[in-house]
């Protein structure tokens, strides 16, 4: 088990010192990001009463088209610099390389929201409500990852991924984003979102179990 972890953080360390050098996949997820958000906020004009109402779908849209964006681009390093051939044939199970996948990019995603959360709060002129953002956030992310890794590695050797990733993605990942711009606007509004959180976590642990069996099968075609 320890050696099954310790090849997880191995990529997970790999995608860390590529994007310090490169710093690609996290600078176009902010930016996509951050440039979905303020577009929005001058198209709608969001008053007080509108902005708890349309601000969780315009956060949650910016963050999943930001996700894919970042999730075909960590394929795409890989399949170019023919660095895929070599994490496959490392003698370590196919489903660690899954889970450092997820988790490398869970984090870059992670990291961008950190960014981006606040200055949409700023902007659309909401409070941050109490503790419950931070658990849908997460969970909400996770859902992401997990499930855009495995398309992500389906698409990476079509040629046109560009597309074919979010036509598959995007679909699939829909129940958690309904989920996370519902709990999130319940938060907005002060009120719990204890129904979509164990939503979110169901949606989460279904697909940490069907995907990774997932990612094996797209490994070996």
């Amino acid at each position: 088990m320890r050696a099954y972890w310790r090849a997880v953080l191995a990529v997970v360390w790999k995608d860390a010192l590529l994007e310090l050098r490169t710093k690609e996949i996290a600078i176009s997820l902010l930016v996509f990001a951050l440039l979905a958000v303020v577009v929005f906020n001058f198209a709608i004009d969001p008053t007080p009463r509108t902005a708890a109402t349309v601000g969780p779908g315009i956060l949650w849209v910016a963050i999943a088209f930001s996700g894919a964006l970042g999730l075909g681009r960590s394929f795409a390093i890989e399949r170019d610099g023919a660095a895929m051939t070599g994490l496959f044939l490392a003698p370590v199970a196919r489903d660690a390389v899954y889970f450092g996948k997820v988790l490398s990019i869970f984090l870059f995603m992670v990291a961008v929201e950190v960014v981006v959360f606040p200055i949409f709060l700023a902007l659309f002129n909401l409070s941050p409500g109490d503790p419950w953002l931070i658990p849908v956030a997460l969970l909400a992310t996770l859902g992401i990852a997990v499930v855009g890794t495995l398309f992500s590695a389906m698409a990476v050797n079509t040629r046109s991924r560009e597309i074919m990733l979010p036509v598959l993605f995007l679909p699939v990942v829909l129940p958690a984003i309904v989920a996370a711009v519902e709990a999130t606007g319940a938060v907005f509004a002060g009120e719990s979102p204890a129904l979509w959180v164990p939503f979110l976590a169901a949606f989460d642990a279904i697909f940490l179990v069907v995907c990774p069996a997932g990612f094996n099968l797209i490994v070996e075609e």
